[in-house]
């Protein structure tokens, strides 16, 4: 892959400053005191929270602690997608800290997967990479790896650890002269305003004639109005890890630096404010 380490990096060490509010229907034994962190943008919420429920345990009875859920703003947050993700999609034109209500009852069941343990996250993150392969390779890369490969990509990710991580992810980024990038982009385009979770189909790198494909090619044909209004007014934004790339941007290098650990690109289509 072109090795723009800066921007993987960058990537990599985006942080949310986030305060953790403690709902107010919650039987406590004092008052709970918020409780702030930086999120990792690359990371899952269920993966960096345990802070969080060891701070309101303190004032908790244990009889009134059921499974830990979060929501921001009457929204439910899905721990399977990654923070950064949650955040672009649901808050990222709100004043920071993001303000995230903490939850013990009431496990809203419909909207969410109950997460047991961190074996559960683990078992997502590698499927989702599995699936990434299968796009990109045919699934030959991933497939040749040693078991402890996969488990250096789990655990560079669990532990915050970027060179650990890319020693291995580096090979899924790979690509012949000749192939010009990968089979298929893996990616995903979510929008708040849709009941379908996320729009993903197959979609190539270059042209049957050998040209690039941009990020502007990839939503004209999966969600056009992200790209043109009749009146010619800009009526959505398209963020990935907090930015807005430029339409321009050749898909295959966004691939590959902008992906998020699981190896997709997940991408926010959100209405522009109106404010």
């Amino acid at each position: 892959m072109a090795d723009d380490k800066d921007v993987l990096r960058d990537v990599w060490f985006g942080r949310i400053p986030t305060s953790f509010t403690l709902y107010q229907d919650e039987i406590t034994e004092r008052e709970a005191d918020p409780y702030y962190l930086l999120l990792p943008r690359v990371s899952y919420l269920t993966l960096v929270t345990d802070k969080v429920k060891k701070h309101f345990q303190k004032v908790m009875k244990q009889e009134d602690m059921g499974e830990m859920w979060l929501e921001y703003e009457g929204t439910p947050l899905k721990w399977h997608y990654p923070i950064g993700l949650l955040f672009d999609l649901h808050a990222s034109n709100t004043a920071l800290p993001w303000n995230i209500t903490v939850h013990f009852k009431n496990f809203p069941e419909k909207d969410l997967l109950h997460c047991t343990s961190n074996y559960v996250i683990e078992a997502h993150f590698m499927s989702c990479i599995k699936e990434a392969d299968v796009l990109k390779h045919k699934g030959q890369v991933i497939n040749e790896m040693q078991k402890k490969d996969h488990k250096q990509l789990w655990m560079g990710l669990q532990n915050d650890k970027f060179d650990q991580f890319w020693a291995i992810n580096r090979k899924l980024m790979e690509y012949s002269v000749e192939e010009g990038g990968f089979r298929y982009i893996p990616f995903r385009i979510y929008q708040t305003t849709s009941d379908r979770p996320f729009i993903q189909k197959l979609f190539r790198p270059v042209t049957a004639e050998g040209q690039t494909h941009t990020l502007g090619d990839l939503l004209k044909e999966m969600f056009p109005a992200a790209v043109t209004s009749d009146d010619g007014e800009k009526k959505y934004q398209v963020v990935i890890h907090g930015i807005e790339p430029m339409l321009e941007t050749p898909l295959q290098w966004l691939s590959e630096h902008l992906s998020y650990p699981d190896n997709f690109l997940h991408i926010s289509v959100i209405p522009m404010p109106t404010d």
